[in-house]
């Protein structure tokens, strides 16, 4: 019952009966065209006459057999239905055969054409969710399944990079919370348990407990935007970039200040995308998150914007320890910390996943990030965004706006 219900036995089904309807209808074209060329009748008048014997002499004699006859007219419009009768019998026995040989060669064409489906079949049916390696790789001319197999060929590609991503993403942060909660736990058995620690003890166990749970809190908090973008759970609207801008400014204020930091603003009016304004304020946030972090006491955050061609940009430069040129390309990965990043003290947002986020939220808004910074001399971080008026399909420049 599988075979009658499979798409081959509906394709050969499919081939015989046009083949048969057009066959059919060649005959039928072909016995009409006869029919009306020939003007077969029946004889309807038969005659008996007497069969003679001439002799030499000119006299007849009669031989005593009878014959039927007909005009000779008549004779050939039996000969011509008899022609039609037989025309029409050889037909329907050959449009019988016909129908047979057609299924037979509609399975076979049929089994041809579907064969990359098979393959297909075959190699989803060997992919497992722990093993995206195999891909289908169909030969043969550039058709429309060979254009399917391509199409899935790519979008397994994506799916295991999309795995792999979140296979590191686990491994990494089940790294990252290991270390916080063994030192919670070491604390714990060291000093809060112990009956011979004193006061001073428990309290140093307690703050670096709470160092240790704050650590994991904004880890965790990391994890979650990110989470939140792969699920491209935005809410896109008219932003006006330099307003972002300055509220990402405004909630560090206060910590620059607290620092001997001065935050210098150079915001362009009129620059508008189409977007998140959380999830833009978050990454303006988590470079001048750095910025604050990493500039030297008494030195100077700069936070500007502007507008070339189609992109609009957001900028953040610091005057701290800058980034060895070896290390530019990796600042944005999941969990990768420089020198400075390893360094400072334990209250410092240090997840490695505040950069990770930054580009993950400009890229989803079909941006780019980029860094430019030179060991001892800071860094500026631009965000390249495209404008809500966007016409060309031009990438964004490779230099430093400012």
């Amino acid at each position: 019952m599988t075979v009658f219900r499979s798409i081959r036995f509906r394709l050969t089904v499919l081939y015989s009966t046009l083949l048969f309807a057009l066959a059919g209808a060649g005959l039928l074209v072909a016995y009409v065209a006869v029919d009306r060329a020939v003007d077969p009748k029946p004889i309807t008048k038969r005659y008996e006459a007497q069969l003679v014997k001439l002799k030499s002499d000119g006299r007849t004699v009669p031989t005593g057999t009878t014959l039927e006859v007909a005009e000779v007219q008549q004779i050939e419009d039996e000969v011509n239905l008899r022609l039609l009768q037989t025309v029409r019998d050889y037909s329907l026995i050959a449009l019988g055969g016909l129908f047979v040989a057609s299924l037979g060669i509609g399975w076979v064409l049929s089994g041809r054409a579907l064969r990359p489906v098979g393959e297909i079949a075959r190699t989803a049916r060997e992919i497992q969710a722990t093993d995206l390696s195999r891909r289908i790789r169909l030969a043969g001319p550039r058709d429309e399944l060979r254009d399917l197999g391509d199409t899935i060929d790519s979008m397994l590609d994506r799916l295991d990079h999309a795995f792999h991503a979140q296979r590191q993403l686990i491994d990494d942060a089940s790294h990252e919370l290991r270390s916080p909660l063994a030192i919670i736990r070491a604390n714990l058995d060291a000093s809060l348990t112990a009956p011979e620690a004193g006061d001073q003890e428990r309290a140093a166990a307690v703050a670096t407990i709470d160092r240790a749970t704050d650590r994991m809190s904004r880890l965790v908090e990391d994890l979650l935007a990110t989470a939140r973008r792969d699920a491209d759970s935005m809410s896109d609207t008219d932003v006006d970039l330099s307003t972002v801008a300055r509220e990402a400014g405004e909630d560090f204020a206060a910590l620059a200040t607290g620092r001997g930091l001065r935050l210098r603003f150079a915001l362009d009016p009129d620059l508008t995308l189409i977007g998140d304004p959380d999830t833009l304020r978050r990454a303006a946030g988590n470079l001048l998150s750095n910025a604050v972090r990493l500039s030297p006491l008494g030195g100077a955050i700069k936070v500007a914007t502007g507008r070339v061609g189609d992109w609009l940009w957001l900028a953040v430069a610091d005057e701290g320890p800058g980034i060895a040129e070896a290390d530019q390309a990796r600042v944005f990965d999941r969990f990768w910390r420089g020198e400075a990043g390893r360094g400072g003290s334990g209250g410092d947002r240090r997840t490695g996943l505040g950069l990770a986020i930054v580009r993950q939220i400009v890229e989803s808004h079909g941006g780019q990030v980029a860094v430019f910074s030179r060991p001892g001399t800071g860094s500026t971080f631009v965000l390249w965004l495209p404008a809500a008026d966007r016409t060309g399909d031009t990438r964004p420049p490779a230099s430093t706006p400012l």
